[in-house]
């Protein structure tokens, strides 16, 4: 990987936007906190949500001290000579996609075959760097407009009432389904085969889970913006104010912030991403585990931004890592001579460009810019981007469009953008002081990055822009002092290889021992042969070389899950587990109840229709036999014939009868959908009261002992009846004696440290630890 950035050219209509901000109901949220202009979350730590979350952080904090950290990449230059089928599912901008194609270029010389995932306008983007792609739909134009009206994690009333939700909803279950296929469908132009060994997506993908886990295969999330709890900033979407965090420390409240926005994404999300899960055959995720589901299932994550700017948290695991921005070898580049001339005329310009950002008022903004200029006494290069920035050029201003910021930051003495991460990146890899004018999503996180490097201004919120405080900004940008932490984030970034790194990351995190086929190392097992003490992991070529020379009994090979994923329904307490469970069980049950009666309406629905249908075709039928055959004027029959050929045509007589055949049909399809609804009434209650309640109820006893500060024992997870029978006995035995052994371990252990108060207290804690792993065991 070189070590200049990808040109990063002006957006174009062809090159659209970000992602969008997932809807959640305004009155979910009123409690949380109040949204800001720039879509961020005032988060009320106040609130029940965020106390809970306060809570569980310090239990955890507690019961899990934090990791082993190192500053560098605990491996480098990871071979992994296993050639992997690759999809890469991209949701989001050109800027987004842009860092995945030098990525996947990285991996092809791995050996690995790379598709590239995303929105159909990207197509000529993604085969132009020789890289594989698969469309899954969406429309960027459509986010970009979205996201300009609803920046954040709310969306404005006026957005409900035009409807926009539903649609942007179904934008999303459209995007799901093209992941899913992006993974198992042919080539689009060539028709080649294509499975997928291992998946990287950027989390606003959404589906990158879901479709490991239908799989069974290795997945890994690659971002440019936090998205990962942690004690050391906020997230990037929420506001925490000082005021809020006067009764919780601010590292427990940078911690609840994430989990504050997760939980809003998912009210938002959760019921799309469910029944998509139900299509592919995956059962629901819980409503406690849809948020942060990629930290509690441990899913590996790569931060594609600089260390240097940015360092790795101190409580982030080793399966985290922060590997640098994503920079390829640049294209080359010959400016116009005007430009050039520009350039050439007088001193470096102070570079001024908002990207693919659509402004309602475009000539407020560009008159901003030319005073903001004019004050702070500097020549500048103006980029018109979607805006379409209006002026005429003169001897301080000069007007571009498209334009390649690898070359252009090259020549100018400061940056002012909108703070997306990848021209961030080119302005500081470059050495440029840089002022940022946030609008949405993680541009406000980057401004204050910069600006606490010393590298630029506080960030300036585009609805607080005027000339003022950006002509004060550029002075600021200008100074030595600017200038000289620009150029010292610059040298450290230059040590750095992005690319390089985050693919040691992913080579690293995967699961190459039981991806490995036996016979064949370097190809991918999708097949298991043998007993469980004794098996072969084989490959598609293996089996079939096997197979064709009479060597394995192919009834004996079964799929073979690289990487099995379990979204499991964690309990915290006892009460709070059983109520979850009966609860679930009442929804299932009632929705249940809701099919026995409608599913036979729409099964006589259906029918009705169908019998329309025919009674319309046999009734054409016979006009047009009657007029091709024989006109009334023309007619030798008598009146009695007439009659009798009107009442009782053969036509007709055909359709009576089928009439009640369909009625027949009717009635058992309708007795049939009643007791298919009846069944699965009667399914969901039994699940419940037998399994659900009880192991709810078990699992809720086996983990109430982290409420008084004691870690509890994990015995394994439950995938099928042989795995459940092991775990139960487990929890049977470790049950039992846990409890047992606390009521006779903790008194004495305080009897000896304080005498008669200490046994008091052990006593205490040991009943606890009775009344709560004996009920699990049992």
């Amino acid at each position: 990987m070189g070590k200049s950035p990808t040109p990063d050219r002006e957006p174009t209509p062809e090159q659209p936007p970000p992602a969008y901000s997932p809807y959640v109901e305004p009155r979910l949220a009123a409690e949380l906190g109040d949204v800001q202009v720039d879509g961020r979350i005032d988060v009320n730590l106040d609130s029940e949500l965020a106390k809970s979350l306060a809570k569980v952080a310090k239990q955890q904090q507690d019961l899990s001290p934090a990791p082993e950290y190192d500053e560098a990449l605990t491996a480098k230059g990871i071979r992994c000579d296993v050639k992997l089928n690759i999809v890469i599912q991209i949701v989001g901008s050109r800027g987004d996609v842009q860092p995945f194609i030098a990525l996947g270029n990285a991996l092809q010389t791995h050996g690995h075959r790379v598709r590239i995932a995303t929105h159909d306008v990207f197509e000529n983007f993604v085969k132009e760097s020789y890289l594989e792609f698969f469309p899954i739909g969406g429309d960027p134009a459509q986010l970009m407009a979205y996201m300009v009206k609803n920046p954040g994690l709310i969306p404005q009333m006026k957005t409900l009432r035009s409807g926009e939700i539903k649609k942007k909803q179904v934008m999303v279950a459209e995007m799901l389904d093209g992941c899913w296929r992006s993974c198992i469908e042919d080539d689009p132009d060539t028709q080649e085969p294509f499975v997928a060994d291992a998946i990287i997506a950027n989390p606003p993908s959404f589906a990158h889970i879901h479709c490991a886990q239908a799989l069974g295969i290795p997945v890994h999330l690659m971002f440019t913006m936090p998205w990962t709890t942690t004690r050391a900033f906020p997230h990037p979407l929420a506001n925490l104010h000082s005021a809020s965090i006067a009764n919780v420390d601010a590292k427990t409240a940078n911690w609840v912030s994430y989990g504050v926005v997760e939980w809003l994404t998912w009210q938002g999300l959760g019921d799309v991403i469910n029944r998509w899960r139900s299509s592919i055959d995956l059962a629901p995720v819980p409503r406690t585990e849809g948020p942060c589901l990629a930290e509690a299932l441990e899913i590996p994550f790569t931060y594609c931004w600089s260390p240097a700017l940015v360092p790795k948290p101190r409580d982030w695991p080793a399966y985290i890592d922060v590997c640098g921005f994503f920079f390829s070898e640049p294209s080359s580049y010959t400016p116009p001579a005007d430009l050039a001339e520009f350039l050439q005329s007088g001193p470096p310009p102070v570079y001024i460009g908002f990207g693919s950002i659509v402004v309602d008022d475009p000539q407020k903004l560009a008159d901003t810019v030319i005073k903001a200029v004019e004050k702070a006494g500097v020549r500048a290069i103006v980029s018109k981007g979607w805006s379409e920035l209006a002026g005429e050029s003169d001897a301080n201003i000069f007007y571009i469009g498209d334009c390649p910021h690898t070359w252009l930051f090259q020549n100018v003495a400061a940056v002012v953008h909108h703070g997306g991460a990848g021209t961030t990146a080119c302005g500081l890899v470059n050495g440029r002081p840089t002022t940022i004018v946030p609008f949405f999503g993680d541009q406000p996180f980057w401004g204050d990055m910069v600006s606490k490097a010393g590298a630029g201004p506080d960030p300036i919120p585009h609805a607080s822009l005027n000339p003022d405080n950006l002509a004060a900004a550029i002075k600021f940008c200008v100074t030595p002092e600017a200038a000289s932490a620009a150029l010292e984030i610059s040298i450290k970034m230059q040590s750095e290889t992005g690319v390089a790194a985050a693919v040691d990351s992913f080579h690293r995190n995967l699961p190459l021992d039981r991806m490995r086929c036996s016979i064949i190392p370097n190809q991918v097992a999708v097949w298991t042969y043998g007993s469980k003490k004794e098996s072969l992991n084989l490959s598609k070529t293996a089996v079939s070389i096997l197979i064709e020379h009479n060597r394995i009994d192919a009834k004996q090979l079964k799929c073979h899950a690289i990487n099995p994923i379990l979204i499991e329904n964690r309990r915290w307490d006892p009460l709070t587990g059983v109520m979850s469970a009966a609860s679930g069980t009442g929804e299932n049950m009632l929705r249940s109840t809701g099919e026995m009666f409608y599913n036979p309406y729409k099964e006589y629905k259906r029918g009705r229709a169908a019998r329309a249908a025919g009674a319309s075709g046999s009734s054409q039928d016979l006009s047009r036999s009657t007029s091709s055959t024989e006109p009334a004027s023309h007619s030798t029959k008598s009146p009695s014939d007439h009659v009798q050929s009107q009442s009782s045509p053969p036509a007709l007589n055909r359709s009576t009868s089928e009439q009640r055949q369909d009625s027949f049909d009717t009635a058992r399809n309708m007795v049939g959908a009643g007791m298919k609804g009846f069944g699965k009434f009667s399914a969901t209650y039994f699940r419940g009261m037998v399994v659900d309640v009880p192991h709810a109820g078990a699992e809720g006893f086996r983990r109430a002992p982290q409420l008084y500060g004691e870690k509890p024992k994990d015995y394994g997870t439950v995938s099928d009846w042989k795995s459940g029978i092991k775990v139960g006995g487990k929890n049977f035995v470790g049950g039992m004696a846990g409890g047992i052994k606390d009521i006779i371990q903790y008194p004495i252990q305080g009897a000896l440290a304080d005498g008669k108060d200490g046994a008091l207290r052990g006593l205490t804690r040991g009943a606890l630890g009775m009344a709560t792993k004996m009920p699990s065991g049992e």
